[in-house]
């Protein structure tokens, strides 16, 4: 069965500049959390621009919670300067690589608004960017 996308939300990995975040760290990160599933984001965009996959789309994410069933999770690679506090540490080809990914989804369900974690659970400061505002171009 189709899940039905109504929400792509945008999340940051909360690791400083000097530390990585790879799919396959985030999922043993989560594994450790006892998700039995491992990684919670579909997608992973590193600090290089690489996109790598997480679950696949058809599968439920483990990414923000009362919203995974109808959502698709993107984390991006950093979210902490180098003290360790909330901002936006996103490269140019970061930045590239999530757009181009954005309106890749943005064919498939074209209905999902874009939003980022914070949007959804203000307690939270992931992904220390509006992306509401950013992607406003790409909202339905």
């Amino acid at each position: 069965m189709m899940r039905t996308i109504t929400l792509i939300v945008i999340h940051c990995s909360a690791v400083k500049p000097d530390q990585t975040s790879s799919a396959a760290q985030i999922d043993t990160w989560h594994r450790q959390q006892g998700w039995k599933l491992g990684i919670g984001y579909h997608y992973v965009v590193r600090r290089n621009g690489v996109i790598e996959m997480g679950r696949p789309e058809y599968m439920v994410g483990a990414h923000c919670q009362g919203h995974n069933s109808h959502s698709i999770g993107i984390c991006y690679e950093g979210g902490l300067d180098i003290r360790g506090k909330p901002a936006d540490t996103r490269t140019p080809e970061q930045k590239a690589a999530m757009r181009a990914l954005l309106e890749e989804l943005r064919q498939r369900y074209p209905r999902a608004m874009i939003v980022g974690h914070h949007t959804l659970n203000p307690l939270k400061d992931c992904p220390c960017f509006d992306a509401v505002r950013e992607y406003w171009d790409l909202q339905p």
